[in-house]
């Protein structure tokens, strides 16, 4: 007799919404490594403009020159203030995929115990059947040689 547990479809379940807690951790950090990335470039363009205002001040460029790039070199420190915000949001939203994805595990493990407990019964169980007919068979026997 074969065993088959009747929460197999749970323990699926259980195993399926892992998966997705998995794949959803995934696609956060991927989002934020994206910000990150995108941060680091922002701080580079940054860097350059600074530098290109500096470059331009020492080669008496007109100040109306000079003030487009500290202007926009301005605008890029918002941008990183921004995509700071941005950042923060992505950590946060890493870390409740992370408790998520920890429920779910948990969860999981929870019906696959409950499952290896069941099997490991029915085991037992079987076990004992096969230990009573074997009995029964060696009794019937000796009472066959009795006679």
């Amino acid at each position: 007799m074969k065993f088959h547990y009747a929460f197999q479809k749970i323990v699926d379940l259980k195993s399926n919404e892992k998966t997705q807690a998995e794949w959803m951790l995934s696609s956060a950090i991927g989002k934020l490594q994206a910000e990150e990335k995108s941060l680091n470039e922002l701080y580079e363009m940054r860097d350059q403009m600074y530098h290109a205002q500096q470059e331009a001040a020492s080669r008496c460029v007109p100040v109306a020159e000079i003030r487009n790039i500290q202007v926009y070199a301005e605008h890029l420190e918002e941008c990183i203030e921004r995509k700071r915000d941005d950042i923060r949001i992505a950590h946060v939203n890493v870390t409740k995929k992370q408790k998520v994805l920890s429920d779910k595990m948990l969860d999981e493990k929870v019906w696959l115990k409950a499952r290896d407990k069941s099997q490991e019964k029915f085991r037992h169980e079987s076990l004992l059947r096969e230990q009573n007919e074997l009995d029964e068979m060696a009794t019937v026997r000796f009472a066959i040689k009795a006679r």
